[in-house]
């Protein structure tokens, strides 16, 4: 059994891989359930169809923060790390895929003297 964790936004995963059926379990839901759109659960088992292992591992994930996509990406990137701790032969096409990258943006904050982080208050000259 292989362990990784992902962070996407405010989204952190923690992944645990082992030899299986294919089943993946996202906070004790089946992923279909807890992923409704098929954008996401695509997103999610990519690293193993690249890798060719859809059918080859049972994944257990539990994530928290953030919002439905980063806590997805947040997933892919705990698998991809997790596959590469197995086989290392895996990071090359991984690391192509943009699979091996922490995506490091995040939301700017809000400043005072501001609405939000960029928009003024509304100004008037008279």
């Amino acid at each position: 059994m292989t362990n990784s964790s992902g962070r996407r936004k405010a989204a952190v995963a923690r992944v645990y891989l082992k030899e299986g059926k294919g089943q993946i379990t996202v906070n004790k839901k089946p992923i279909d359930q807890y992923f409704p759109l098929e954008w996401h659960r695509n997103s999610i088992v990519a690293p193993l169809t690249i890798t060719e292992n859809a059918q080859n591992y049972d994944i257990m994930v539990n994530v928290n923060g953030g919002g439905i996509s980063g806590q997805a990406e947040a997933i892919r990137l705990g698998i991809s790390k997790a596959l590469v701790e197995i086989n290392a032969e895996y990071k090359s096409a991984l690391r192509q895929a943009g699979f091996m990258t922490r995506d490091s943006r995040v939301v700017e904050r809000k400043k005072p003297g501001q609405k939000k982080a960029r928009k003024r208050f509304q100004f008037s000259k008279r």
